[in-house]
């Protein structure tokens, strides 16, 4: 996380929030405000009260279910074969991955959803008079 910038990029913005996993626990211990990672597990949870277990177990349930959309939506790319195995230039992989994405997008928005489309115009930019 240092070595990418991404804390100095927090630090730069801090309206921007996250959720993350369990692997970013410095990141979240750092911006608490920011970014929100799973609670610890406690030490040893068969001498945690039942509350206190429940409680962690739901923490982890309702984090995970927030989690879950994006997670699904990087996994999708990586089914698709020319990013599984690489093996062109180094070079060329945006591209690459620019393209499969764009199917990847398009594939999403042609799948049945539950919800009723709506046709009205959203702004993309908040408008202010």
């Amino acid at each position: 996380m240092r070595t990418e910038g991404i804390a100095e990029q927090l630090r730069r913005h801090p309206d921007v929030r996250a959720e993350v996993d369990g692997g970013y626990r410095g990141l979240a211990n750092e911006f608490p405000d920011q970014i929100s990672a799973p609670p610890k597990k406690p030490k040893d949870l068969e001498d945690v009260p039942l509350t206190e277990r429940y409680g962690w177990r739901e923490m982890r349930r309702r984090q995970s279910s927030c989690r879950i959309c994006v997670e699904h939506a990087n996994a999708e790319h990586k089914q698709w074969r020319p990013l599984q195995r690489f093996l062109g230039r180094r070079e060329h992989y945006p591209a690459t991955h620019r393209a499969i994405a764009g199917l990847v997008s398009d594939r999403a928005a042609r799948r049945a959803t539950h919800r009723k489309a709506s046709t009205a115009l959203v702004p993309a930019t908040p408008t202010t008079r």
